[in-house]
């Protein structure tokens, strides 16, 4: 997708977007077979309902169809949340984590270097983490500056208490 097409959709979809109290992850444009299809990526505090994706679809295309922001040519529009495995880049990824286990790989390269902490705060210069206990012992803390961080992900927990269950 050029720039000047990425720019002007994000433009467009932001403030459908944030009208709905979401955050424009990423939108991206790519081909399948004839069609294009554009994705747009949305989330939010407390995650994205399914209902919430299908009204903003609708908000989206009732939108592209009223400008030439997509051309002529047909294409497909998906709008969805970024799911599990979605890279943590923006600070707002990290604090949304805040309670979550992650895997976190830092810029030395060494395989060493790759931890699987659970995110206990956030601020501007990095984040607190609980590092498991190995063997019986107890969690240690650490702490990481966000320029040490190469790459993090949310691990999946199967057993993990949700918020909303802590909170009732």
């Amino acid at each position: 997708m050029s720039t000047t097409q990425s720019e002007r959709l994000r433009g467009l979809l932001e403030p459908l977007v944030s009208a709905k109290d979401l955050d424009l992850e990423e939108i991206e444009v790519s081909r399948a077979g004839r069609r294009r299809v554009l994705r747009v990526i949305v989330d939010s505090e407390d995650g994205v309902e399914l209902d919430t994706c299908a009204e903003l679809s609708r908000t989206i295309s009732e939108t592209l169809d009223e400008t030439d922001a997509m051309g002529d040519d047909e294409y497909v529009l998906e709008v969805s949340s970024p799911g599990a495995d979605r890279p943590l880049t923006e600070h707002r990824h990290y604090v949304r984590a805040i309670g979550r286990l992650v895997k976190l790989s830092l810029h030395t390269g060494e395989p060493a270097d790759e931890l699987v902490v659970r995110i206990l705060a956030v601020d501007d210069e990095g984040i607190d983490l609980e590092v498991p206990g190995v063997k019986g012992r107890r969690p240690t803390s650490r702490r990481v500056v966000f320029d040490e961080i190469a790459k993090a992900r949310v691990e999946i927990e199967f057993n993990r208490k949700d918020k909303k269950e802590e909170e009732a």
